[in-house]
């Protein structure tokens, strides 16, 4: 942020609120939920920046900015105006692409931008570590300081449905053919949010003020400013363990322990038997998944690492859901919903 911090000093012209957003991905598995919950506040006009090539449908409401990503002057001319940035980026997506991205905002004048970073709590170190973010995470936050962006970051823990629904290398359920591998005690818990809950922590973060009005109000009123990195705007649907989850699953399909088929693995083993898949570049057997591809190595290394005892070391008070007024939610509606995504095959689209 610059020196000054306060609406009321601010250069004539300013406005005191976020108006135009672009976003990448608009379409894409999170960023369809930010766009839609953005789009209900009324508040801002959205703009999609979306390839030549890309068959993505832009959502209705939102205008379409066609880029090339390996042209510079394209990115900064779709940027330019805005005065914010959301980035949701396939997990093919080109690594060096966020930082392309983030020399065309600095240089179009966009001062706001959320970079990918929507999982687990990124500042607990050895845990992002483990997972294999951390070092990219923190490179990233740093080039966006050394071009005088403020990065905004929403972590929302993995995303519920979508991970209860993923199969064991995620949660550790396999819906499908009710198989359930419990990680220790199956008692440690975890803040996990649904899509649409991450969608509504977007809109409401866009919908504050950007500065407090002035010094006298600083501390009384929330803003935008709140949540410039290092700070991070922590958002939950749910505090579960394995356990919890399982007994919602069971009430949803109306089974018993004795329709499903149940073991235990040591979170520290499970995890440490991913790395060393994923190092050897899969092709191993893990968790009845055979041959493991490198993807599901990485995958079940991330997951098996948020159960680790002590998990991401959040507390409800880390939370921000109260301010940000965001609403409770029913642990087996979206149990519900993760079995819909089984049952019907939508879960095997992601990414596509």
């Amino acid at each position: 942020m610059a020196a000054v911090q306060y609406a009321k000093d601010q250069p004539a012209g300013f406005k005191n609120r976020i108006e135009k957003v672009a976003i990448i991905g608009a379409s894409g598995y999170i960023g369809k939920y930010f766009t839609r919950e953005l789009l209900k506040t009324g508040k801002h006009t959205l703009t999609a920046l979306t390839r030549a090539d890309s068959k993505n449908v832009i959502p209705e409401g939102v205008n379409k900015a066609v880029v090339d990503y390996d042209d510079h002057s394209s990115l900064v001319k779709a940027l330019t105006g805005q005065d914010f940035f959301i980035i949701t980026l396939s997990v093919r997506a080109p690594r060096d692409l966020s930082g392309k991205l983030f020399k065309a905002a600095a240089e179009a004048g966009v001062k706001w931008v959320m970079p990918n970073a929507y999982g687990p709590n990124p500042y607990n170190i050895k845990m992002y570590d483990e997972m294999g973010f951390g070092p990219l995470f923190r490179g990233m936050v740093d080039g966006m300081h050394k071009l005088e962006l403020n990065p905004v970051i929403l972590s929302c823990g993995f995303w519920y449905e979508f991970s209860l629904a993923g199969g064991l290398i995620r949660y550790g359920f396999d819906i499908a053919n009710r198989k359930f591998t419990i990680f220790d005690k199956g008692d440690g818990k975890i803040f996990t949010s649904t899509l649409p809950q991450c969608g509504r922590g977007v809109a409401a973060l866009l919908s504050l003020p950007v500065l407090p009005e002035d010094a006298a109000s600083a501390d009384s009123t929330t803003t935008l400013s709140s949540f410039i990195e290092p700070k991070a705007a922590y958002i939950k649907s749910f505090h579960v363990s394995q356990n919890d989850m399982f007994e919602s699953l069971k009430r949803v399909t109306g089974t018993t322990d004795a329709d499903w088929t149940i073991k235990t693995e040591s979170s520290h083993d499970r995890w440490a038997n991913a790395a060393k898949a994923l190092q050897s570049g899969g092709g191993v057997e893990l968790d009845g998944v055979t041959p493991m591809n490198p993807q599901q190595a990485f995958g079940m290394t991330m997951y098996s690492r948020i159960f680790f005892p002590g998990t991401d070391g959040l507390t409800d008070k880390d939370m921000s859901n109260n301010v940000l007024g965001l609403p409770e939610e029913d642990l087996d509606e979206w149990t519900k919903e993760a079995v819909r995504l089984v049952e019907t095959g939508e879960i095997n689209n992601y990414g596509q």
